[in-house]
């Protein structure tokens, strides 16, 4: 037989282009390998953040902030390996946070840095889907642990006292009340529209909407009450809370009513969704029901409510003693 010259790899694309009858279905394999690892990881990384909407695309922007600082913006697809991922995985966890100052550094915050890294590891599952990486490297790398975080909630007591307080902003106090009585995020009642609001004799009253951040199709059966928080009907395309807006000026107003009805906890607009969540579960309903009424994906979520429940039990026996 005749024995083929092998070919060096650093000529093989120019053989492949000039005879690609003298590879071998290996070596064109590996000549693929080779022009995939000299693409740009962080061009792919931006032009996954660019396909993401709304809050979801803004905290990939900031993801791809610190992935630029630490690469210096050069990074190729054949230097992102096990042991780089991390490398940037420590990065984060030790970096200085945007809002650091001369005076007061500060690193981010740990589910700030699980979020940016988790990021990462989407996109490097996407480039494996995609044939851009040879192994799967996402597999490899463990996430960063998620810390468990207070969920501020208010009582039953406390949900009444602002209920009867009045706020200098009257929409967003209508949409916080429906958050508490529905367990919905602030993103799906800003864009909440009357077509999506339903009522039948079988159902009552009920919402079909698709939730911004799971993007998932929802039936969620309201109260009488909350019903009654939605005011006077408008047109199907027309938006039920129409005005609102959250921001760090909205958020004055929003702790201007809770202090004006007594109550001295720090509470943003998703904390009424934690009441909902903890104020079903202390009162009995379930976990399974209250995780699909949250439209959470997986139960393990709803638990860390649960957790704030048996708390506050063992809080509650404690208050009883003979000493």
């Amino acid at each position: 037989y005749v024995r083929r010259k092998s070919i060096p790899l650093d000529n093989k694309k120019d053989n492949e282009l000039n005879k690609p009858e003298v590879y071998t279905g290996y070596e064109l394999e590996q000549l693929k390998i080779k022009e995939q690892g000299e693409r740009s990881f962080i061009e792919y990384f931006t032009e996954l953040a660019n396909k993401r909407k709304a809050s979801n695309h803004d905290n990939w922007v900031s993801a791809l902030h610190y992935l630029q600082k630490f690469t210096g913006g050069n990074l190729l697809f054949n230097q992102v390996t096990q042991k780089w991922c991390n490398d940037f995985k420590e990065y984060l966890l030790t970096v200085p946070s945007n809002r650091s100052t001369n005076t007061t550094p500060t690193t981010l915050a740990q589910n700030t840095t699980v979020s940016y890294f988790n990021k990462l590891k989407a996109t490097l599952k996407q480039a494996y889907k995609d044939g851009l990486l040879p192994t799967d490297i996402n597999a490899k790398v463990a996430p960063i642990k998620q810390a468990e975080t207070q969920r501020e909630y208010l009582s039953l007591e406390e949900l009444k006292a602002i209920a009867n307080t009045p706020c200098q902003q009257p929409i967003l106090k209508q949409a916080a009340l429906f958050s508490a009585l529905t367990g919905l995020r602030f993103s799906d009642i800003e864009k909440l529209t009357w077509g999506e609001v339903g009522q039948s004799k079988e159902a009552g009253h009920y919402l079909q909407y698709r939730q911004q951040k799971t993007k998932g199709t929802e039936v969620l059966p309201i109260s009488e009450g909350a019903f009654n928080l939605l005011g006077t009907q408008g047109k199907p395309n027309e938006k039920v809370f129409t005005g609102l807006k959250y921001s760090a000026y909205a958020n004055k107003y929003l702790k201007q009513w809770v202090a004006n009805a007594g109550i001295n906890k720090d509470i943003t607009f998703h904390c009424f969704r934690h009441t909902y969540a903890t104020l079903q579960l202390s009162m009995g309903t379930d976990i399974y029901t209250v995780s699909k009424m949250l439209g959470h994906r997986e139960l393990k979520t709803t638990q860390v409510y649960a957790k704030v429940v048996d708390k506050a039990k063992r809080e509650a026996a404690n208050k009883i003693n003979l000493n």
